[in-house]
């Protein structure tokens, strides 16, 4: 009997904590894509953008981005509000009057964590990416002006004995300017190619470099061979150097994998854009589990402010959680801090506050 009950009772938490979680979603996207349209009305019309890729190839798109974005505060809210709404029902009271333990009843909340948590990895992992592909490439159509990279100073290292330098690179004509390659064996420079400026074309994935000389090193001399045109092939296109810094959204986690063991191998800056990304994404879907304890530990008690200081209380917290994981984004993507750290300190935080606040609450 007693059995039967528990089953009955964990189905009801399941099933209010996913459906208030769902609900929670529709109300927040729905308010997202209205503010939204409000503010890029003015670029479909004057950019043309047919209604139907508005409406399948961005808005279509637009919501699994939105909703994997605020999943942590809408988890957290949603923990609060039916829980709180249970306490000030005395049922909350009445569960573990009866011989149920809070550890207990934590159980169904952990099942339906599960399931949200599970659902937003794989958004995040594998849907969403795909997604966002179709999204920015609107964006860059019918929103965003022509991408200019302002990146000066460009080294890439292409392979154990080769690299590559560009004083800059305009991405309107794939060109970089003050073009140079070293080839190097045994830790000595034995060839440099450099020339004013190098074009790539997408046709043929080869690099055209002009106005070009190229200094030869043997052991006992040095040849120097000049032109004025001469193709070249070598491991990097322009559309790497022509990528705005959001398309690591556009990668799934195995594509993110390879790309940061072939930009560690080159030696790019952006590989820390990338590790941070990779992190955040392991990283968002466990922060499920500690906000559903903070959020349950908080509005298990029945308090005079009712269900309103509960709630107030709880987006405070998940406005919090949100902030301090931005902030330690931005001292990983500059520099500061490790990304594999910087990215875990607000869930390792926030896991001990969960597990403070679910020792001081009443059971």
């Amino acid at each position: 009997m007693k059995f039967r009950l528990l089953k009955r009772l964990d189905i009801y938490i399941i099933k209010k904590f996913i459906g208030t979680y769902f609900f929670a979603i529709l109300i927040i996207i729905g308010i997202s894509v209205v503010f939204d349209a409000a503010e890029k009305i003015d670029d479909f019309m004057e950019k043309s953008a047919p209604l139907k890729a508005i409406i399948f190839d961005y808005y279509m798109n637009f919501i699994p981005y939105f909703a994997s974005l605020f999943s942590s505060l809408i988890t957290f809210v949603a923990v609060i509000f039916f829980t709180s709404k249970m306490a000030y029902n005395t049922e909350i009271v009445a569960i573990l009057a009866s011989g149920v333990s809070f550890k207990r009843l934590l159980y169904p909340y952990f099942v339906a964590a599960l399931f949200i948590g599970t659902l937003n990895f794989v958004l995040v992992a594998f849907i969403i990416p795909r997604a966002n592909e179709i999204k920015i490439d609107f964006e860059n159509k019918y929103v965003k002006n022509q991408y200019v990279n302002e990146s000066s100073n460009i080294h890439r290292q292409l392979s154990p004995n080769t690299f590559v330098y560009m004083e800059s690179f305009a991405v309107y004509s794939k060109t970089g300017y003050k073009f140079s390659l070293e080839k190097y064996e045994k830790n000595k420079l034995r060839s440099k190619l450099m020339s004013d400026y190098a074009q790539w074309d997408s046709t043929s994935n080869k690099w055209t470099v002009y106005n070009y000389y190229i200094r030869d090193f043997s052991d006992r001399k040095e040849t120097i061979r000049r032109g004025e045109k001469l193709d070249t092939l070598i491991d990097l296109s322009g559309q790497e150097l022509s990528q705005r810094a959001n398309v690591v959204e556009t990668m799934n986690i195995f594509e993110l994998s390879h790309q940061i063991k072939k930009q560690k191998a080159r030696g790019a800056d952006d590989v820390v854009i990338l590790q941070t990304e990779m992190n955040k994404r392991y990283a968002y879907p466990l922060s499920t589990f500690i906000l559903t304890i903070i959020g349950v530990s908080l509005s298990s008690r029945k308090v005079r402010g009712g269900i309103g200081l509960h709630i107030g209380l709880g987006i405070l917290l998940s406005f919090a959680y949100i902030l301090f994981m931005r902030f330690s984004e931005m001292f990983a993507v500059g520099g500061l801090i490790s990304a594999n750290v910087a990215i875990w300190v607000p869930n390792v935080l926030f896991a001990f506050i969960a597990f403070y606040l679910y020792r001081k609450t009443p059971k």
